[in-house]
């Protein structure tokens, strides 16, 4: 990593939402869902959020999706339409404590060992990082 990657990526937010958290959307269209965040964009300040899917668990969900139009490239192939993720602003999403399973706000504090850890305003429950559900 170059030293201008390092001071660029110095200067961006700190993120109180990360990749794996489960969330749920408190604007928008979809509203009141709870999903898990797939990716985030500190420069844009956007997060994927993507819901499991009790049918196929392999295929998730896309919350705040957007429809995008695929016309048909051969003779035989089928016009379709197809639900596309579409990225949220992290001011409309809320972590989910993971005692009381309700939204929370975040915050920061220093462990035993000095180092910075996120906890749930709510219950005070120091916030793990989890993996994705379908990896």
């Amino acid at each position: 990593m170059t030293k201008a990657e390092i001071k660029r990526l110095s200067n961006l937010p700190k993120l109180k939402i990360r990749r794996g958290d489960r969330v749920q959307i408190v604007a928008g269209k979809d509203k009141g869902e709870v999903g898990y965040v797939y990716s985030v964009d500190p420069k844009s300040n956007r997060a994927i959020v993507l819901k499991t899917n009790d049918e196929e668990p392999d295929q998730p969900l896309p919350l705040n999706a957007v429809i995008k139009h695929r016309k048909a490239r051969r003779q035989g192939e089928r016009s379709m339409r197809l639900r596309i993720p579409a990225p949220i602003d992290i001011s409309n999403l809320m972590l989910i404590d993971p005692k009381t399973g309700e939204p929370t706000r975040v915050g920061r504090r220093r462990n035993s060992e000095g180092k910075l850890e996120r906890y749930a305003k709510k219950s005070g429950e120091t916030i793990q990082d989890t993996p994705l559900p379908h990896e």
